[in-house]
């Protein structure tokens, strides 16, 4: 199987958080955390949040875990929650 070695998503400046999703989740895994982010289709036709994010393992003490209505939400949520955690994330 070809791996593709060195590939760097590129960050979009005038995009929001989602564009960085997955520079940070990437950022994540090299830190040591596990982390996801999953919509969940049954909540969203509830018209709850649908949107997750969860991480833990590496400098995280503890798991956490964050709920939104979009993805935009659910990461934000999430990038204050990490920073509270001690994670300064770049992005």
């Amino acid at each position: 199987m070809n791996q593709v070695k060195g590939w760097r998503l590129k960050l979009d400046p005038d995009g929001g958080v989602e564009d960085a999703t997955l520079l940070i989740l990437e950022w994540l895994g090299e830190q040591g955390v596990g982390a996801m982010l999953r919509v969940d289709a049954e909540r969203m036709r509830e018209g709850q949040p649908a949107w997750t994010f969860a991480a833990s393992g590496g400098p995280l003490p503890e798991g956490m875990r964050a709920d939104g209505g979009s993805v935009a939400e659910c990461m934000g949520r999430a990038l204050l929650k990490l920073r509270e955690a001690g994670l300064a994330v770049p992005f």
